[in-house]
């Protein structure tokens, strides 16, 4: 072996020992040990998740008192976000959803000429008529509220909307239909187990922005 190679040999293995010894030295004086407790440890409280959902559940908002000072020309407005899928004209025409006219207390399921969807019509064997709960919950998740509507409109969400809306609806009739007594009681066990949703364990809720499929 020549010299040449003896010393690039020499060379490469001097080098290695020299990364080595550093490396070596820096952890030495680098290296923290790990604190036995950490400072900013954040526990969350078990079950914390599960109990706020069942807050926002119980937070049913009853629409009765709000219909009492509803503006039926702000509920115009609002039908706007309804009117591709229905009229509301008297004699109107079916469109995705069914006409609207005299809608409030409307037998359910019931509008001439419409096919309903088997959730609609299961739900209608149960609860007669469209009342301004039955449509306040529906509204606000029809999905919720008539398990397999086919409806998919994904809901009015402010109480205040809702009852201007069903003010606006409760005015496109031959007789607008009398507001309800604010003081009764807005929950299903009110109205009797006929008002129940479809399915077990479901609070109420109306079809797109009124009664439909």
């Amino acid at each position: 072996m020549n010299s040449y190679v003896n010393m690039g040999v020499g060379a490469f293995l001097g080098t290695v020992f020299v990364l080595m010894s550093v490396s070596i030295a820096s952890e030495g004086v680098f290296h923290s040990e790990a604190p036995e407790k950490e400072g900013f440890a954040i526990i969350a409280e078990e079950g914390s998740s599960d109990a706020g959902a069942g807050s926002a559940e119980a937070a049913e908002v009853d629409i009765k008192p709000l219909l009492a000072s509803a503006d039926a020309t702000a509920g115009a407005t609002v039908f706007k976000k309804c009117a591709s899928c229905h009229s509301i004209e008297k004699g109107g025409p079916n469109k995705v959803g069914p006409d609207l006219w005299g809608v409030v207390e409307r037998p359910i399921a019931s509008h001439e000429g419409f096919s309903y969807s088997a959730g609609m019509k299961t739900f209608a064997e149960a609860n007669k008529t469209w009342t301004y709960d039955h449509l306040s919950f529906f509204i606000e998740a029809p999905k919720k509220h008539v398990p397999g509507t086919a409806m998919g409109f994904a809901g009015v969400k402010k109480p205040d909307e809702r009852a201007n809306l069903i003010a606006y609806l409760r005015s496109q009739a031959d007789s607008p239909v009398a507001l309800p007594d604010a003081t009764a009681s807005a929950t299903p066990a009110a109205e009797g187990d006929a008002a129940k949703p479809a399915a077990e364990g479901e609070k109420p809720a109306a079809e797109t922005t009124a009664p439909a499929n």
